[in-house]
């Protein structure tokens, strides 16, 4: 599966478990770290941390593992790092704080669902 599909199957898990505001920034050309972020928040501190395991849930079944995770057990910011796709997932008020999309949207490379 490409990177595109991959990220996209993970916009649609994170909305059917009621994540707010899901994005896809498409990366391709702007940095070497990874081809797509995921961005997505969560309720509360418990709805985030509910939202990651959903994601590592669905991923594995397919046979596909996060290289690296940070932050689930905190709930505040989250993040799931597939290589090629980054998940980033925060409560409200560090979403507000970090605003990723603003670092890295051009207007045209950013998705939402």
């Amino acid at each position: 599966m490409d990177s595109k599909t991959f990220a996209e199957n993970i916009c649609k898990i994170l909305k059917d478990h009621k994540a707010e505001d899901v994005v896809m920034i498409d990366l391709g050309g702007k940095t070497e770290v990874c081809d797509f972020y995921v961005v997505a928040g969560g309720r509360s501190m418990t709805h985030t941390r509910s939202l990651i395991e959903h994601v590592e849930e669905e991923n594995e079944k397919i046979g596909v593992g996060a290289i690296r995770s940070e932050g689930i057990r905190e709930g505040r910011w989250a993040v799931l790092d597939y290589g090629d796709v980054i998940v980033h997932i925060f409560n409200d008020e560090s979403r507000l704080f970090y605003h990723l999309e603003s670092l890295w949207d051009d207007g045209k490379n950013v998705t939402r669902f």
